[in-house]
Formats: structure tokens, C-alpha cells, sequence
């Protein structure tokens, strides 16, 4: 009986902490009234070790997209209110990056790049970048103007390139008896078009994707080498410099979290705690609080879900998730996600 009596009084005051956050989400919903723009953020505690030094605990997680996700905002969106926060609370004292990405779009991933540069310039504090299972091609372009990265030697990285797909769907319209045609302004109004016979395609339209390819992956290496370079004249000899022909592994190849290690393209070898050690060192204190900032989604959010359009896709479950690549579009993705 008093097991039950004590159950009843938790559930009881449970139940009266629901409907206080509720009310409290009511009262600052106002639709006549505007809020602040961007991701609402609240600070949630990991790990306490008893002291007011923090150490901030950012993620990316999956394809780096500038779509909108959870709450209506992207993961650009989201890493930029987090650096922002991280940045204006002084007992904030370094950041750890979880990054666990195959790479995405090249416009996300070069904001997010630097989004973490300029925190770093701007705040003083350090960003530690912890690799997971896969930091290849993109989930990489945004580790590399961190100040440490650690991998687990398991990790797969690398895969430093720029990759734009499209499809040429003209031989399947010729069986079926479908003939485009095609009203144009210029000669190269259609580039990328999949509906042209492969011989149709002019030399130059090739050449002028090539170059913008070449272009877009110059940047990559130059965020790589510059990235790597800073970090290693703040880290003097703890860190690790990239090796002088460390250029011809930035083919798109990638690497494990050793072959990286050894061509100076991380730090160092560990686990997720070694990167939280690390930060602690570069920040120069001994213990430190592991907090994180995650959406706090309010009645407003809600109300939002309830206006967007219902969707009326049927999905087919294969047994595994397809890339979800828009022709035309400029990528750095790990070709361990492509195939």
C-alpha cells in the first residue's frame, strides 16, 4: 500500500508538471504577437561533474541538407542558433562536434564550415570534432576548421571530391513512342536535361559542368588544407600537420580513422570521450559539465503541424533508405552512401 501511495503521489505530481508546461507553453503562444525567429533551443544536462565550466555537445547526424527537418528548420538553421548559444554563455568553455555524416549538399556544408570558423575566431573557444562510424566527404568539409578532430581508428573519413548526378532517360521515351520537344531561350536552356539523345549534347555543356565540379572541389581542398593548417600552428607539436602529399588522397577515396591519422587529416585516435578530454586540455580546466541544446517545440510548433498540408505519398519499404539526390545539384558525399 505505500509503494502504491508513493506511485500515486509521483504520478500526481507528474501529472500537475504536464499541465503547468502546458499552461506555461499557452500563455507564451500569442498569435497576435510576434517571437523570435530561429530554432528554439533548451539547455539540457548529460553529464554533471559538479563545477559551472561547461562544455557544449553539438551533432550531425546524417545528410547535411539545408531542407527544413524537425520544427520547420534546417540543420544549417539549427547549428547556428546552437554556436550562437554556446558562444554568449561564458561558462561555456569549449565544443564538442559529434559528426556521424556520409557528407551532403556542398552550399549546407560549407555554411556549416563556417559557422564553426568564425565561432572560433569570434568566441576564442575551442571546437573538438568526434568522428563516429562514418565522417566521410561532407560530414569531413565541416570537421575541418575544427581545432582538434579525433576519429576511432574504425572510422570511415576521406572521400574528399564533389559528385553531380543526373539521368538520361531519352532511350526509355524512344520505346515507349515519346518525343520531346523543347522550347528554349538559349543553347544551353536544357543543360543537364534527361531527355536528349547522348550525341545531342554539345562538348561544351560538358565542359562547363566539369569546370564548375573542379571549382567547387578547389574549395575543398582549400578548406581542408587552410583548416588544417590553423589548427596546427594553435596546436603547435600536439596536433598533427597534414603530410606533404597528403593531396593525392583527396581523390575521393576514403580513408579509415588510422590512414587518416597517419596522412594528418585528424588529431588523433578515440572515442568520444577522448574528445571531451581533449577539450578540456585545450580549454585548460579540469572538469566540465556536458550539456546540449536541443528543440523545444511549444503549442505554436504544434499548431503548425496541424496546418501543413496532409501528405498523400505511399512509401515503399525496401529494407533500406535511397538516396534522396536531386539532379543537378552539387554534392560531397561518401560513395559508401551512394552505392
Amino acid at each position: 500500500m505505500i509503494f502504491a501511495l508513493i506511485l500515486l503521489v509521483l504520478l500526481g505530481l507528474s501529472v500537475l508538471m504536464n499541465l503547468g508546461q502546458l499552461f506555461e507553453s499557452m500563455v507564451r503562444f500569442q498569435p497576435t504577437h510576434t517571437r523570435a525567429a530561429g530554432p528554439q533551443l533548451q539547455e539540457v544536462l548529460l553529464e554533471s561533474h559538479r563545477t559551472s565550466d561547461k562544455i557544449a555537445v553539438l551533432t550531425i547526424d546524417g545528410i547535411i541538407t539545408s531542407m527544413p527537418q524537425r520544427g520547420g528548420h534546417s540543420l544549417v538553421d539549427v547549428i547556428k542558433a546552437q554556436l550562437k548559444k554556446a558562444r554568449e554563455d561564458d561558462k561555456v568553455r569549449a565544443v564538442v562536434l559529434k559528426v556521424d555524416s556520409p557528407g551532403g549538399e556542398v552550399l549546407a556544408s560549407d555554411e556549416i564550415s563556417e559557422l564553426i570558423k568564425k565561432f572560433q575566431a569570434d568566441s576564442g573557444k575551442p571546437v573538438v570534432v568526434s568522428m563516429g562510424s562514418l565522417a566521410a566527404s561532407g560530414g569531413y568539409y565541416v570537421a575541418a576548421p575544427s581545432q582538434w578532430i579525433v576519429a576511432h581508428e574504425f572510422t570511415i573519413t576521406g572521400s574528399i571530391g564533389v559528385i553531380m548526378s543526373t539521368w538520361n532517360y531519352r532511350g526509355l521515351m524512344s520505346k515507349v513512342g515519346v518525343r520531346p520537344f523543347t522550347y528554349k531561350s538559349g543553347r544551353f536552356k536544357d543543360m543537364l536535361s534527361g531527355s536528349r539523345e547522348p550525341d545531342e549534347i554539345p562538348p561544351e555543356e560538358r565542359e562547363m559542368i566539369q569546370a564548375l565540379i573542379d571549382q567547387t572541389y578547389n574549395r575543398f581542398k582549400t578548406v581542408v588544407a587552410d583548416g588544417r593548417k590553423a589548427a596546427h600552428e594553435k596546436n603547435e607539436d600536439e596536433g598533427k600537420a597534414l603530410a606533404p602529399n597528403w593531396a593525392e588522397f583527396a581523390d575521393g577515396r576514403v580513408l579509415s580513422g588510422r590512414e587518416a591519422f597517419q596522412l594528418g587529416f585528424v588529431d588523433e585516435l578515440g572515442n568520444f570521450e577522448a574528445a571531451v578530454n581533449r577539450a578540456k586540455d585545450l580549454a585548460e580546466i579540469r572538469r566540465a559539465n556536458l550539456v546540449e541544446y536541443r528543440l523545444r517545440v511549444d503549442l505554436g510548433d504544434l499548431l503548425g503541424l496541424f496546418g501543413q498540408a496532409e501528405s498523400r505519398a505511399v512509401k515503399l519499404d525496401l529494407g533500406f533508405e535511397a538516396p534522396k539526390l536531386e539532379a543537378g545539384r552539387l554534392y560531397f558525399l561518401s560513395p559508401t552512401y551512394l552505392h
